[in-house]
């Protein structure tokens, strides 16, 4: 339905469910929208806006799309569209000239016959979208954990995307979600661990999330700009499903708006085809991200949702593993002693099984229990009664009380159970139990918080729906999942086996498990190196000019690996690293006895800027030299040379012979252009490659200060080091912090740490400005600051810190340390990059002062 049809109608969340809003017939205020016949030639369709936000002038419905946009810019967008074949995601063109000036961010789609085309207007100073995906994804790469990737992502999202509150949101099995991690400014409450109902996102809205995997609301109280016409001459709406300014739902914005959100943003997380859940971002502001930081985002939700199926495989074959291992311990038990006394005697143990909160033993009539479940009586009256239901088989359920009206008297302790035969006569039952799900909700923020309500009634309040929900799932559990049956069913296969006292059989069965276990093993560990590979694939081919943003990143195949082991060195080292590390670091896989690599090295050092530079420098001229040139074949010779000139220059040599014969490139692909332009654009240096027909011959020349000969460093004599302060006692974990950090990365990393160690309130900014009006509007009980900020000092808001007597400690490079006033020689100074232990020992000396 259109928005003009929402009024008269009754609102409630059962409408949510049932709205059209991928036909809402307008679109967002922050770009302009045309729709074109299937050729591109004639535009059909236009939004209110168009005119104004492209200069455009007369009647645009009917027009040429060549006469609107200038037929130059028109062949660019069908060249566009022309290289996505048939899929509904849009191509995209960015900073490309508007008709009557201007530079606009440019997405165009085909869907049901229609072409697409939606303009916003570039921001000055954007970032770059390929910039951005290298740097978050860097971040995640090597992360090994689930808890750890959703606890890092949240935050490495808030730090680049600049949102007050992201939050990453896990579907449950029942249509619910939870907020499973969350990173946000400090003075906000917290959702971490917060449930909200199915019918917050209804079923619509899920599989637009599939199909449009980013969604941008720029604010909740935007005006929708109406399509022109609305209706096409069949009557018939335009489908917007694939549509960066499709405009939103009004109970949704109402939604946020009860909320107090201004803006929000979500990359959709789907695994295995399925939306597993969604990378939330809430601002309290009206907040338009460009659609090159959207795209950089949406291909970080990608590779997030690969790493993440990966590391879900690998932990569930890591507790299958383990309830294996335990139950093979029990096994091996039950040879030495009666069967029943070791199962009873070890009812806890076997909770270590699956997610429950209690497990019970019914065997010869005796009830044997351990955590949260019915009182005996009640016990083996619900074991005489799955005996009847279950056809010794498991039985589970998620609400007991349905199947069982008994079971009512227990069902906030024990609302859902699981049960496992141990016989197979009806009789014998290892059960597990689940409370009430609403007795185990994790309510985050103040349940009784009231926001304000607006015209469609307050039962749209997140706290209202919530309520609602809860109704509806009362004496009811967390649901049983498959991962769980497939454990009980292991669990089944091993117990039965020892209480029938089969010992050949036993002997048997263990050996046909032990061999589905080691198939199982194999197959996961298949799964995951082809997951892995998937996301290789993603940064796999060179671009070419002309490409969209989805085809050229994929040239960052092993270029990323390489600035990921360069980044390494840097965050380790002092900020940069030994060229001769990056060298063979770079060399080392195609060391083998057909080839000769030999490398000299003068110990020379660089800095971050020029190791992250060679990185890639290095890479592209060892993959060339592998797949075409001296490394490529038998006899081929490598020399590596690097030297500090008297200048304080260092000249890096690189000279293959021995290969096949060598000539010019017959165009300048991406890596001619990087080897060509990256040390002398970003470093200021000279690049000199020469085609010679016996090999490729390469001259780099580093400025003298980016690069040194290796000594080691000399601390300032104010600076702290981490054990004077090991025996401090701990700070209030509450304790109000404010970090004044430009860099995003270094932000990241001292959040990271003191999140670690428990802090809960550190609130960041990246300017003076910024740091001010935090100390007036919340002034914090302790601060750290960065002494240089790039274009200024934090000097203003030391100033301002000790007007108003609150504590702070300055961080500093090597060479910072001299711009500090000797008015404040007393405060504590600590070195970049930030040692965690050198950290919280200033803070707790000025804690304490």
């Amino acid at each position: 339905m259109a928005e003009t049809t929402l009024a008269p109608s009754p609102v409630d969340l059962t409408n949510c469910d049932i709205e059209p809003i991928h036909i809402p017939g307008s679109i967002q205020p922050h770009g302009a929208l045309l729709a074109l016949d299937v050729s591109m030639t004639q535009v059909l369709r236009h939004s209110a806006n168009a005119a104004a936000l492209l200069g455009l002038e007369g009647e645009i419905n009917g027009a040429a799309i060549g006469d609107l946009l200038g037929e130059r810019l028109a062949h660019d967008l069908r060249n566009a569209l022309g290289t996505m074949g048939d899929t509904a995601r849009p191509a995209l063109l960015f900073g490309q000239a508007g008709p009557n000036g201007g530079r606009f961010d440019i997405a165009v789609h085909s869907h049901r016959s229609t072409v697409i085309v939606e303009f916003e207007a570039v921001e000055a100073g954007s970032e770059q979208p390929l910039q951005l995906s290298r740097t978050m994804v860097d971040r995640i790469a090597r992360l090994e954990t689930v808890d750890s990737l959703v606890k890092v992502t949240a935050r490495l999202v808030r730090s680049v995307l600049g949102y007050d509150r992201v939050m990453i949101y896990q579907f449950q099995a029942d249509g619910s979600g939870k907020v499973i991690s969350e990173a946000k400014r400090g003075d906000l409450e917290s959702f971490l661990g917060q449930y909200f109902p199915f019918s917050d996102i209804p079923r619509q809205a899920r599989a637009l999330y599939l199909k449009n995997t980013i969604r941008i609301i720029s604010s909740a109280s935007y005006q929708p700009v109406r399509l022109n016409p609305q209706y096409d001459l069949s009557g018939e709406p335009l489908d917007l499903s694939y549509a960066h300014l499709r405009s939103v739902s009004p109970i949704h914005l109402e939604y946020l708006r009860n909320m107090g959100v201004g803006a929000s943003m979500s990359i959709s997380i789907i695994i295995d085809g399925e939306l597993w859940g969604l990378i939330a971002c809430h601002h309290y502001a009206p907040r338009t991200l460009p659609m090159g930081m959207r795209v950089a985002a949406e291909l970080f939700g990608q590779f997030f949702s690969l790493h993440l199926g990966a590391l879900r495989e690998r932990g569930r074959l890591k507790v299958a593993t383990e309830a294996r291992a335990y139950l093979d311990h029990v096994l091996t038990l039950t040879t030495q002693h009666d069967v029943r006394d070791v199962l009873t005697e070890r009812v806890a143990d076997f909770a270590r099984l699956m997610p429950n909160d209690g497990v019970a033993l019914y065997i010869d009539g005796q009830w044997s229990s351990y955590g949260s479940t019915p009182w005996p009586a009640d016990g083996m009256a619900l074991a005489r009664f799955i005996g009847g239901v279950a056809d010794g088989a498991i039985w589970a359920s998620h609400s007991l009380v349905q199947q069982l009206p008994a079971a009512t008297a227990y069902a906030q302790a024990a609302a859902g159970v699981l049960a496992i035969p141990l016989s197979q006569a009806p009789r014998d039952y290892l059960l597990f139990f689940r409370k009430e799900l609403t007795q185990t909700l994790d309510w985050a923020g103040n349940p009784d918080k009231t926001y304000e309500t607006g015209p469609l009634g307050d039962r749209l309040t997140p706290r209202k729906s919530f309520a609602i929900w809860k109704q509806t799932v009362q004496q009811q559990s967390q649901p049983w999942t498959e991962s769980d049956r497939q454990i009980a069913e292991a669990t089944r296969v091993a117990l039965v086996e020892v209480v029938m006292r089969h010992s050949e059989l036993l002997q048997q069965e263990r050996s046909k498990a032990d061999l589905r276990q080691r198939m199982l093993n194999e197959e996961l560990n298949h799964r995951v190196k082809n997951i892995l590979s998937v996301i290789r694939s993603l940064v796999g081919q060179p671009s070419r000019e002309g490409q969209t943003l989805r085809d050229y990143v994929e040239a960052l195949k092993g270029r990323i690996q390489s600035l990921s082991f360069a980044h390494d060195q840097v965050v380790r080292g002092e900020g940069g690293g030994l060229l001769s590390e990056l060298v063979n670091a770079e060399l080392t896989p195609y060391r083998n006895q057909e080839t000769t690599i030999r490398v000299t090295d003068d110990r020379v050092w660089l800095d971050s800027r020029a190791y992250s530079v060679l990185a890639l420098v290095l890479h592209e001229l060892a993959t060339n030299a592998a797949k075409y040139g001296a490394l490529s074949v038998a006899g081929g010779k490598l020399e590596v040379r690097s030297s500090l000139e008297p200048t304080g220059e260092c000249v890096l040599q690189w000279t293959e012979t021995g290969g096949p014969r060598v000539t010019p490139p017959a165009r300048e692909g991406f890596g001619t252009t990087l080897l060509n332009r990256s040390v002398p654009f970003d470093l200021g240096g000279e690049s000199d490659l020469q085609y010679r027909p016996e090999g490729l011959v390469a001259r780099f020349v580093l400025p003298a200060r980016n690069v040194r000969r290796k000594f080691e460093a000399k601390a300032e004599s104010r600076q702290l080091s981490g054990r004077q302060s090991a025996d401090h006692p701990d700070l209030p974990r509450d304790l109000r912090i404010m970090l004044l950090e430009d860099q995003m990365l270094i932000a990241m990393d001292v959040e990271s740490t003191l999140a670690d160690r428990g802090f809960t309130s550190v609130s960041t900014v990246n300017s003076v400005a910024e740091a001010l009006k935090l100390v007036d509007r919340a002034p914090p009980a302790i601060a750290i600051l960065d002494i240089n900020l790039g274009d200024g000092t934090s000097l203003p808001v030391a100033e301002e810190l000790r007007l108003r007597h609150i504590p702070f400690i300055f961080a500093t490079g090597y060479g910072d340390g001299g711009i500090i006033p000797d008015r404040f020689a007393d405060v504590p100074v600590i070195r970049k990059p930030y040692e965690a232990e050198a950290l919280l020992a200033a803070l707790n000396r000025i804690g304490r002062s």
